[in-house]
């Protein structure tokens, strides 16, 4: 059976839309060889260009913002998904995995590295 969204959820996505169209360019973000555009869902690895999904870019932007630092599983659904998500966390580590595969594995690299038991975290120079 399904329920109708709460009318929170529903303004919550709405405002999150609304900010999102108004946002100005965002600048490149960048960890080694590893580039992104964020404003142009671009990225690259030297000067090879990676296709990524919109929700792989979202990804690899938010670990890039926190280079170095280790981020959990929460933070990055918190930071990526909407907020109304009530899906299994483990979605988290195939997006990883997906990214492992098309921004590491074809040039040899290992830029995002587990920490067991917390999470994931970008290496800036791998």
């Amino acid at each position: 059976m399904l329920t109708k969204p709460s009318s929170f959820v529903v303004l919550t996505t709405r405002v999150r839309a609304l900010l999102r169209r108004g946002r100005p360019a965002e600048d490149p973000l960048q960890a080694g060889d590893l580039r992104l555009d964020p404003s142009g869902h671009r990225c690259w690895r030297g000067e090879q260009p990676i296709s990524l999904t919109a929700r792989e870019l979202a990804v690899l932007a938010y670990l890039l913002r926190r280079a170095d630092s280790v981020v959990t599983k929460g933070e990055i659904i918190d930071n990526v998904w909407d907020p109304g998500f009530d899906g299994d966390p483990y979605i988290v580590e195939v997006y990883v995995g997906r990214l492992r595969k098309e921004i590491d594995e074809p040039f040899g690299s290992r830029s995002i590295t587990t920490v067991r038991g917390v999470g994931y975290r970008l290496e800036s120079q791998p």
